[in-house]
């Protein structure tokens, strides 16, 4: 029996992987979910801390954007069996120019994360958001404190992984806007995968994890 833990994207909760579905005769399940950040605290402080969330030996780590980043620092600290990210990059070589820019101007600094503190208040105004896209963010963002998004942005841009993990498996949507599929290396390709594909693509994880779960 294999034990899959699975961290969410950045201020998600664990809700994006309800439609996950592994066999449970071969895989159990783990969620972790987000920790308040201490003031600057630096990644490998906090990933110390998510340590206490992983209760088995060699798991098998899954993480989803910034929640790819998170575990494989936590593979950093700990053996283990697989080390599998969705919709994430495996060093800054493969962030977006936008991201470059914002590493060498602070530009992230300036993004106003304090009105993505209430989403059902933003609701209310509209601002262009498509009513779909408000159910999502309303049922799967839980994390929308000011001072973890901020510290969030700055952890993701100021990261310093120069080169991946060794046998690091990348899945990648060839639709994703987050992390463009142009700039990454070496990843199995989901056809018309966007960020969020964990959520809207559950089918093809749910046929295909298994597999990639066990192929060492």
């Amino acid at each position: 029996m294999k034990h899959v833990y699975l961290m969410p994207g950045m201020a998600a909760s664990p809700l994006i992987f309800e439609n996950i579905a592994l066999p449970e005769d071969r895989f159990t399940v783990h969620h972790m979910d987000w920790l308040l950040p201490e003031s600057k605290e630096p990644i490998e402080n906090y990933c110390q801390r998510l340590l206490e969330q992983i209760e088995y030996e060699r798991p098998v780590l899954i993480g989803v954007s910034f929640g790819g980043i998170i575990v494989q620092e936590l593979a950093k600290l700990i053996p283990v069996e697989q080390l599998i990210i969705i919709s994430s990059v495996k060093s800054i070589h493969e962030f977006p120019r936008r991201m470059r820019f914002s590493r060498k101007t602070g530009l992230h600094k300036l993004l106003p994360t304090r009105l993505m503190e209430n989403f059902g208040a933003l609701s209310k105004f509209g601002l262009g958001i498509a009513p779909k896209k408000m159910e999502l963010y309303n049922r799967y963002l839980n994390m929308n404190n000011r001072h973890y998004l901020n510290w969030a942005l700055d952890t993701i841009v100021n990261w310093e992984q120069e080169h991946p993990p060794e046998n690091i498996i990348h899945i990648q949507g060839d639709q994703d806007p987050v992390f463009p599929i142009k700039y990454i290396d070496n990843c199995l390709t989901v056809t018309g995968g966007t960020h969020i594909m964990i959520v809207n693509r559950y089918q093809w994880f749910n046929e295909n994890l298994p597999e990639i779960i066990d192929v060492n």
